[in-house]
């Protein structure tokens, strides 16, 4: 019994594949290491470009004094609190709205699908969005982040496009047992939608908790404001919480690190929560291309 062999050529491929490849991963690491080094390394070394992929010149002074800050736990606490309910809501009026626009004997469907598109290109504008914010009387409340953002057309578009590939004949016979709309919903249609729920349960927590300035503009206490705007403040030169000067001064110390200190506490939740959804991630956004 012959063994097909790789041809010459083929293994030429996976040699420069697996090279362009492992090009590709450094260039995506590095600068993330970078930032990590950064983030522990002193203030000189950090202006003399000494550090690379190691930190030089240890220090642990910027991050003592966000943990040591009070107003750094209560605003990451508001931005787990604003991310999972905004999550939460955004999910629930997405995929309700896709699943009746998957439904092509639905009247008014076009019309429908046409409002959601309008708003990928037009929008009211930032003086209108706040003024209707505040007659709403939604200003300092969690509403005013949540209710504005819960639906973003692309993922309803992308949600739709799901829907509308899987057999009708599943939902035929669910009728005919006696399931109701949602019953079918709940019982049929979202178990087989796993990898797109979860793909867009991701896509919408890491926007709401990258996001900042909706609570800039709308959260006038600093005991309301997430984590990203503490880390904004802190940037800037304050944090906003009671220990703001001593916090100032020393801050300028340690300004040559202090960007690469927030970016890292900011992103450090989404990396670890990303490896739990990365296999339905990959299968979500596989979905279009496999579609007949």
């Amino acid at each position: 019994m012959s063994v097909n062999r790789p041809t010459r050529g083929y293994r030429v491929f996976q040699g420069v594949n697996g090279v362009i490849l492992t090009l590709v991963v450094i260039v995506t690491l590095y600068p993330f290491v970078n930032i990590v080094a950064r983030s522990f390394s002193g203030e000189r070394q950090i202006r003399a470009g000494e550090v690379a992929l190691w930190p030089k010149g240890f220090n642990l002074t910027t991050y003592k004094i966000v943990f040591q800050d009070s107003m750094f736990w209560r605003n990451y606490g508001n931005t787990v609190l604003y991310t999972v309910v905004s999550t939460v809501i955004a999910m629930v009026l997405t995929t309700c709205y896709a699943y009746v626009l998957s439904k092509k004997q639905l009247r008014g469907r076009g019309l429908l699908v046409g409002i959601a598109v309008f708003t990928m290109f037009f929008t009211g504008g930032l003086i209108p969005n706040y003024v209707l914010i505040s007659s709403l009387g939604m200003k300092n409340t969690i509403w005013a982040l949540a209710i504005p953002n819960a639906i973003s057309v692309f993922n309803l578009l992308v949600m739709k496009a799901f829907f509308e590939s899987l057999p009708t004949d599943l939902e035929e016979a669910a009728q005919i047992d006696g399931l109701s709309t949602y019953g079918i919903l709940l019982r049929i249609v979202l178990p087989l939608s796993k990898a797109v729920v979860a793909t867009m349960i991701l896509f919408y927590s890491v926007a709401f908790w990258n996001s900042w300035f909706a609570a800039f503009l709308y959260m006038d206490s600093t005991e309301l404001m997430p984590v990203t705007v503490y880390l904004r403040n802190l940037i800037s030169g304050a944090t906003g919480g009671g220990n703001a000067g001593a916090a100032t001064e020393q801050l300028s110390q340690v300004g040559a690190n202090i960007q690469s200190v927030t970016i890292v506490l900011t992103a450090l939740p989404i990396l670890c929560v990303y490896p739990f959804v990365q296999r339905y991630f990959v299968s979500g956004v596989m979905l279009g291309a496999v579609k007949g």
